[in-house]
């Protein structure tokens, strides 16, 4: 196993993304200072320009735990135009008034925004980054395609009403995997007859990645010398996973792909499932599927370096 100090950086930034940049341009500012060192960088969960918030960009081999923090729970601040509809969604489409547009009530506002929890069938957005056919559904929409999609049962946990004072509308949601925020703000509006578009929207957590903690994405503060030092442990994107510690000789096993079982020293899982092996350092070594029915954990994820 390389020493410590040999390592290429690994772990994970919690950056503030701001307004009018796309995850890529604040990606390529992580990316840039590395590039010598030809690490790889990537981010969980996009947001599109209008929207602000937590985007947890991965450093190292780190970046094989994306999907791990795409699935995380959710939660968002948003503001909904209402008597406006837009072909995005958002308010960087085009944005169509809705003639007569009729002023809900607050107990009306309530009712809509309680018919979006739970588990909901929701369409999602025509610009958006799914693929139809092998191209991006925004790729279709802007050439003026048809986008061809079907519904997505997604689970939205909470959507609370902040404020209303029409035409604004202020919202809360905490909500699973795939949601798609601006979908809410459609609906919402056809409920109450009026439309409905994103007018705002900042992301305030993605699974135990807080707003509050996280970093501005700035080109003077994010350089080779200084990442290294502001990545968070790639453990936290799994914080939610069972965990067990492993020696240095079940560690050198794992990270050649080889399962773990009595032969190594290691009992039997009890449940079947997903679980975190850690080295004797405690930092994350792979993520592993345990079998009982075999008596073994299966490295799936392997953190090499």
């Amino acid at each position: 196993m390389p020493a410590a100090e040999s390592r290429p950086p690994c772990g994970l930034l919690n950056l503030d993304k701001p307004i009018g940049l796309t995850s890529r341009d604040v990606v390529n500012r992580v990316a840039y200072p590395l590039k010598k060192a030809k690490v790889k960088v990537g981010h969980a969960g996009t947001l599109d320009p209008l929207a602000s918030g937590v985007l947890v960009v991965a450093v190292g081999p780190a970046t094989r735990l994306i999907e791990q923090v795409q699935r995380r729970p959710k939660s968002y601040a948003a503001t909904i135009l209402l008597g406006a509809t837009s072909d995005t969604l958002d308010a960087d489409g085009a944005v169509t008034p809705v003639p007569d547009a009729p002023v809900p009530s607050a107990d009306a506002v309530r009712s809509a925004l309680a018919s979006q929890v739970g588990e909901v069938e929701q369409m999602p957005p025509a610009y958006s980054a799914l693929r139809v056919g092998g191209k991006r559904a925004y790729d279709l929409a802007r050439e003026g395609r048809a986008v061809d999609l079907a519904p997505r049962r997604v689970r939205i946990d909470r959507v609370a009403l902040v404020r209303y004072e029409w035409p604004h509308l202020e919202i809360e949601v905490d909500c699973g995997s795939g949601t798609y925020i601006r979908s809410i703000a459609r609906d919402v509006g056809e409920a109450l007859g009026c439309g409905g578009l994103i007018a705002a929207l900042r992301r305030t957590r993605i699974g135990p990645f807080l707003v509050e903690d996280a970093l501005p994405p700035d080109p003077d503060r994010l350089t080779a010398e200084t990442i290294p030092g502001l990545l968070r442990p790639a453990l936290d994107a799994v914080d939610d996973l069972p965990r067990l510690s492993l020696t240095p000789e079940q560690e050198a096993l794992v990270r050649l792909g080889r399962p773990l079982g009595l032969a190594s020293g290691v009992g039997p899982p009890a449940e079947p499932g997903e679980v975190a092996l850690l080295g004797p350092d405690g930092l994350l070594v792979a993520l592993a599927e345990a079998d009982p029915g075999s008596g073994l954990y299966r490295p799936r994820r392997v953190l090499a370096g």
